[in-house]
């Protein structure tokens, strides 16, 4: 099945075919669970989110008319589907993790790169949060996924000049989190 498109996969589903269905959810997976991830700490909670895009995705084939890309529409579902999820929960800052002043206490501990690059990944995770949806999701799919800018805007419904706008801005204030931490 592997050497079937998108589109060829997305009929064969429609038809009832199962291992078609179960191809196209093993070549976007990778990319749900990233898009995911990169929003909600949680794994399993990411599990169960991924869960409920391709059970969505699966729901929503008979009705995916083909006018975007397989790709894009199922971005579409992981944004409605975190921002669902956003919607039902508020992150609880931690206590632990900051100072009186609000700044992240800075654990002593070996300064090899390793350290270096998860304290800095965990410094991202933490800016990006103070993203709003949107521009987290566009952010995490652009610069972290690789998703083209026009993929982007057909999957948000926006002009493509927008999402650039949104991404320049996003960029700037993650920089601007960044740099107070």
């Amino acid at each position: 099945m592997t050497d079937l498109s998108d589109e060829q996969l997305v009929e064969r589903s429609r038809a009832g075919d199962e291992s078609a269905f179960a191809a196209l959810v093993e070549r976007h997976e990778r990319q749900v669970f990233g898009l995911i991830g990169r929003l909600v700490a949680d794994r399993q909670r990411v599990e169960d989110l991924a869960q409920e895009v391709f059970v969505r995705v699966y729901r929503g084939l008979p009705y995916f008319r083909g006018q975007a890309r397989l790709g894009t529409w199922i971005y579409r579902i992981v944004a409605n589907v975190c921002a669902e999820e956003r919607a039902r929960r508020r992150p609880a800052a931690s206590l632990d993790e900051t100072d009186a002043r609000g700044r992240r206490v800075r654990e002593p501990g070996a300064a090899d790169r390793a350290f270096r690059d998860l304290e800095f990944r965990d410094r991202l995770d933490k800016a990006m949060a103070q993203l709003s949806d949107r521009d987290r999701m566009l952010v995490a799919a652009h610069y972290l996924k690789g998703v083209q800018y026009e993929a982007l805007a057909e999957a948000f419904d926006l002009p493509l000049g927008t999402v650039k706008t949104h991404l320049f801005r996003a960029k700037r204030q993650l920089r601007r989190i960044l740099e107070k931490a």
